[in-house]
């Protein structure tokens, strides 16, 4: 009789978006399903990242025997340099998101450390008594995979991030035939993407977004602004192949569409014509209707390239009155004010913006599958146990019920980080917690933990102090009407106050009337500037707060 439990272990990414990692357990062996990351709220002043508590790991780090990515997304791999910082175990994926991984692992100094393992759809391989055979899914990324995982007590398939494209522009479409295999065989448990629970029907394929931008092309009479998440390499391609078809060069700007772009090329996602890509440098050699220009930003990020561009502060990147800019992405909850911001600047540059543009054809589409698909995919492996993962506790109560009434599940569970699941070939139930939460970084240093913000805030006051940049700004004008304040308290050592406010002086001279109308970036930029002067002076890091006193 079968007294041994398969234990699965959410450590991030259910109850939440963002930071995904799974631990999945037989006796005194542990893999990893992802190793996200999630981005802050904006009340968690001074944290960079935010990657799951993997206490249960480090707990069991002689059990964790490796980790295996799904696919190559910030909020899938993006916790690897902290989790593989505390245990060294090999790192298993795809061609294209070990490429990512390696760049990540690289900027880290961990790269020597860790054994990278390539794995291929369809090629099965073990890690101690799993063997796991990845499945062709298809996403907003590239090279992306679920993964069919046989246990001792039965097989249980990880979706990862997924929806049902049949036609995707690589020609690698979704293998519904080994899901539909599984089925066949028997699955005891889907954990499955709950991401677009709430949206009725199928989500569109990538190519649904050519015929408008064809015809954007086709209206653009001056220089063409293309924006999209760097990592939409599919997008990033159309984009391509439509400004060869219109007979305009492209260049690439912003660090993040720069790496994509050259990895994409190098692994043969992306084919670039000769003489269709140019140095940036090389944008004012040509007449405005013969340029495309790829650019990272589309969340509004403050210093990103568009973000530059918008205020008229990148060296290449010009926008001008009658110039396009096209935004193909979602606006993600919490960037509504970034993003309209940017926006707002474009505008005043007199440029025709695009975004969310559904009622004149579609310029953005999810990679997430919607209801129907999610329903495809339960009636074809129609698991024994269902577990909805990916997404706040609405979403996956949604999808859950969703689940139950396709009739194809036995049952439906609902988990949250933390909770272990625990398995057999007859039954499943919850049956303890582990340590869960989030850990706050700061990505000052590669790895510098803020354990609590409150602990955090008054070891800083205690240990490093706090600066208080005062800046007087009229908001019509943009002038500065009075000399900056800085104070400082808590420091030892040399007083460097009139440097500091020499410093933030600077940096405001160094401004248009028109970013300084941008507090959100004046904020960063004397953020920034004030804590290189600090850090280069004292060696100190403390709480730097910019106050701006609108007149």
């Amino acid at each position: 009789m079968q007294t041994k439990k398969l234990q699965i272990i959410p450590l991030g990414g259910l109850g939440e978006f963002g930071m995904n990692c799974m631990a999945v357990r037989w006796e005194d062996d542990i893999i990893v399903i992802d190793a996200g990351l999630m981005f802050p709220e904006t009340e968690l002043l001074g944290v960079d990242i935010v990657v799951p508590d993997i206490s249960y790991l480090i707990e069991n780090k002689k059990h964790v025997r490796a980790i295996v990515l799904t696919h190559g997304h910030e909020d899938h791999i993006g916790g690897l340099p902290w989790i593989l910082n505390e245990l060294k175990v090999p790192v298993y994926a795809t061609e294209f998101t070990l490429a990512y991984v390696e760049d990540k692992l690289e900027e880290h100094q961990l790269l020597d450390d860790i054994e990278l393992i390539e794995i291929e759809p369809k090629r099965k391989f073990s890690i101690g008594p799993f063997t796991i055979e990845p499945i062709r899914v298809t996403h907003s990324l590239v090279d992306c995979v679920a993964l069919a995982i046989e246990t001792p007590v039965g097989v249980i398939i990880h979706t990862g991030d997924f929806k049902i494209d049949l036609a995707p522009l690589d020609d690698k479409a979704f293998d519904l035939h080994t899901f539909a295999e599984y089925g066949k065989r028997g699955v005891l448990a889907l954990l499955q993407d709950s991401t677009n629970v709430e949206r009725p029907g199928y989500t569109p394929s990538e190519r649904a977004v050519i015929p408008r931008l064809d015809e954007i092309l086709t209206q653009t009479k001056k220089k063409l602004f293309f924006s999209c998440f760097s990592s939409s390499i599919y997008r990033i391609r159309i984009a391509m192949e439509l400004a060869r078809k219109h007979g305009r060069k492209v260049a690439v700007v912003g660090r993040s569409m720069v790496e994509s772009t050259e990895i994409a090329q190098d692994l043969g996602y992306i084919e670039i014509p000769p003489g269709l890509m140019i140095n940036p440098g090389q944008i004012r050699d040509f007449p405005p209707e013969q340029m495309m220009i790829l650019i990272s930003g589309t969340q509004g990020e403050p210093m990103s390239a568009l973000s530059r561009a918008a205020v008229d502060n990148h060296k290449h990147a010009r926008i001008e009155p009658g110039d396009t800019v096209v935004l193909s992405s979602r606006i993600i909850p919490g960037n509504e004010s970034g993003i309209f911001r940017v926006i707002d600047h474009l505008s005043r540059r007199e440029a025709n913006v695009i975004y969310d543009d559904g009622q004149h054809g579609l310029i953005h589409v999810s990679g997430h599958g919607s209801q129907e698909e999610m329903r495809l995919m339960i009636n074809l492996v129609r698991p024994k146990f269902f577990i909805p993962i990916h997404g706040d506790y609405r979403f996956l109560r949604q999808h859950a019920l969703l689940a139950m009434e396709t009739g194809a599940v036995e049952h439906a569970i609902v988990l949250e980080d933390g909770d272990v699941l625990e398995l057999d070939k007859d039954d499943a139930r919850k049956k303890d917690k582990v340590t869960a939460g989030r850990i706050l970084i700061d990505s000052g240093s590669s790895i510098d933990v803020v354990e609590d913000l409150v602990i955090r805030d008054r070891r800083i006051l205690s240990e490093d102090g706090v600066v208080l940049a005062v800046m007087a700004i009229n908001k019509k004008t943009g002038k500065v009407e009075r000399e900056p304040e800085v104070l400082m308290r808590g420091f030892g050592g040399a007083d460097i106050t009139d440097q500091a406010r020499l410093a933030v002086l600077k940096t405001l001279d160094g401004l248009s009337a028109e970013q300084k109308s941008d507090y959100g970036m004046v904020t960063e930029r004397v953020r920034v500037e004030l804590k290189r002067l600090i850090q280069k002076s004292t060696g100190r890091r403390p709480m730097i707060m910019p106050v701006i006193l609108e007149i």
